[in-house]
């Protein structure tokens, strides 16, 4: 009994102390905590050790965060020089390419894809896990923690050519996968809505280098994300992040994870219900939006730390055919856009659409249930996800 007493004690003692590093390093405690338990559990009975162990780690994030910081602070972003479909009499419209992938796969529910810097895409999928009424309560609370994480690899990087997956990861660490996106310096942004966190894994990186949000805690507050759905980054290094199921809101990061904006705020007025994808049209310095319950595309000013002027105005794009918007991917000037299941006399499809004249230029593609949609950023390739059937599907544009 003294023993446990004893070990009791010591626990508290390493709580004590990481609280006191935590405030030194500016780290978040709740969120630190969970990432070292299973070092704490090993380390009980001897807090020092401990406390050495998460002091040295600290100091490592702490000065990567800094790096980050530096690289914001300086980087004078080069004038973009996005694919032109000005000229065209016709907006590009996606066909899809027969036989690809080559052979098939076995994914479980493919919620998200990026474009890695090979050009390949990449997919986030559930495994062998799939989001169901048994999966929340009414509070957005996470039931399963018991079964563990997802062991299957989550993470496939896929052949642009053939559709073979040549890349594995990301298994033993989420929960219940949602969005993805891959910026220009290979960083991978993935949200777990069980989790209620995002995270940013650097390239050749097995642990994130920035986490927003809390694990296993939904919330509304500046720490807290509920279910977060997407995210989008700039070239800039400013971060977007539709939070999302519960929180309807965007929140806007600096490129170390700073929270420096919240949209809407006052005066701004926008309503959305269910943020669901997200794409930056950086030279219009809009953030366009997949207001899912809205069943419209709004995109409101991201204000970039740019040079191009001040872009063009917000825009909202509220059609009777347009359902359910799952997810946006720009193109040049244009947004493509995919919905999903909304009423028999909605066609499940693709949609293309002009923010600058606020009008669906052209429809295209044939779905079930759709949920992500990604472009290569030479506009080579495009690509469509369902997670029911589990696929994906590869366009080209003509």
């Amino acid at each position: 009994m003294m023993a446990a007493a004893q070990k009791q004690v010591s626990m508290a003692a390493v709580i004590l102390m990481v609280v006191l590093v935590a405030m030194v390093t500016g780290r978040e405690v709740p969120q630190a905590l969970p990432q070292y338990e299973a070092m704490g559990s090993r380390f009980a009975d001897n807090p020092l050790r401990l406390m050495n162990q998460y002091y040295e780690l600290m100091k490592a994030r702490r000065l990567e965060d800094a790096i980050n910081e530096l690289e914001q602070e300086e980087y004078q972003p080069e004038p973009l020089k996005p694919v032109d479909t000005s000229h065209l009499d016709s907006p590009p419209k996606p066909r899809a390419v027969d036989n690809w992938p080559h052979e098939s796969h076995e994914f479980g529910q493919v919620t998200a894809v990026s474009i890695n810097r090979d050009g390949n895409p990449v997919i986030f999928h559930r495994g062998h896990r799939t989001w169901t009424a048994e999966s929340f309560n009414a509070t957005n609370h996470f039931l399963l923690i018991a079964d563990g994480p997802i062991e299957d690899s989550t993470i496939l990087t896929l052949s642009a050519a053939t559709g073979a997956v040549i890349d594995e990861s990301g298994g033993g660490i989420f929960y219940m996968p949602h969005g993805m996106t891959i910026d220009r310096n290979g960083n991978m942004w993935l949200t777990d809505v069980a989790l209620h966190q995002v995270f940013k894994f650097m390239p050749g990186h097995d642990y994130p280098s920035i986490t927003v949000g809390r694990r296993f805690e939904p919330g509304s507050t500046r720490n807290h994300l509920c279910k977060p759905t997407a995210v989008a980054v700039a070239t800039t290094g400013e971060v977007f992040i539709a939070d999302g199921y519960c929180n309807n809101r965007l929140l806007k990061l600096n490129a170390a994870g700073r929270l420096i904006r919240t949209i809407p705020q006052p005066p701004e007025f926008l309503s959305l219900q269910v943020p669901h994808g997200l794409t930056l049209l950086e030279h219009l310095d809009l953030i366009c939006v997949a207001d899912r319950e809205n069943m419209r595309v709004v995109c409101p000013k991201a204000g970039l730390k740019t040079t191009f002027g001040e872009g063009t105005q917000a825009a909202t794009i509220q059609e009777p055919d347009l359902g359910h918007v799952y997810d946006v991917a720009s193109y040049g000037d244009l947004v493509y856009a995919i919905n999903g299941p909304t009423a028999d006399m909605i066609p499940v499809r693709g949609f293309t659409i002009d923010p600058r004249s606020e009008t669906i230029i052209d429809h295209w593609g044939k779905f079930q249930n759709p949920h992500s949609i990604a472009f290569c950023p030479n506009g080579s390739a495009m690509y469509v996800t369902e997670i029911g059937p589990n696929k994906i599907w590869k366009f080209e544009l003509v």
